[in-house]
């Protein structure tokens, strides 16, 4: 048996764990399996990862990759291929295009990052949740933000980063500023096909 992946990304703010939960409670009701997880993950690489984003520990950006991929790794072998093989249905916060919109933000070249990652499991979908990052700073106001959250300028260059990476790819690119319900409605319009394929 073989699930589906599905990766949700997009600036923090825009959405993606809304509408993963959302995603996740529709296939539930279609009586599908699904396991929700995220990146970077609670795991000992994705926990310190993220001491690095609240800036408790400090890397150079190629050090950020490799962690990044290494916790991918760790991710893969760990919960997503686990679960694919048990036939159920994966919905990712972040994955492969987190690592080339944000590390090459960070200056790190993209042939660099894609041949850390290029051993990884292509998502069978993967859905950017486009937001102009000031709507995506107004959504985080009030919370403590990470080192990557409140740089706005690393911000507008992930945002164009992202842009690029999916047009150029033709992956979908959704209005993340739509209602909750809209933007959850069109997700499973891209989600619907997949579930022909699976038993």
């Amino acid at each position: 048996m073989r699930g589906i992946l599905i990766c949700l990304e997009g600036l923090d703010g825009c959405g993606k764990s809304t509408q993963a939960r959302l995603l996740a409670r529709w296939l539930n009701s279609l009586g599908r399996e699904v396991t929700l997880t995220a990146e970077p993950t609670d795991g000992p690489i994705g926990r310190l990862l993220r001491q690095m984003m609240r800036g408790r520990a400090n890397f150079p950006p190629l050090a950020e990759a490799m962690l990044f991929a290494a916790d991918r790794c760790h991710h893969l072998e760990e919960t997503v291929k686990p679960a694919l093989s048990e036939g159920k249905i994966v919905v990712c916060e972040r994955y492969i295009h987190s690592s080339l919109a944000y590390q090459q933000a960070r200056g790190v070249p993209d042939r660099t990052i894609r041949e850390l990652n290029r051993h990884f499991l292509p998502p069978d979908l993967a859905v950017l949740l486009d937001i102009p990052v000031e709507v995506a700073m107004k959504r985080m106001k009030g919370r403590k933000l990470d080192k990557f959250e409140e740089n706005r300028g690393l911000q507008e260059k992930v945002r164009k980063n992202y842009l690029l990476l999916f047009r150029r790819e033709k992956l979908p690119i959704l209005d993340g500023g739509l209602e909750p319900h809209v933007l959850a409605e069109e997700i499973r319009k891209l989600v619907s096909p997949l579930l022909k394929t699976l038993p």
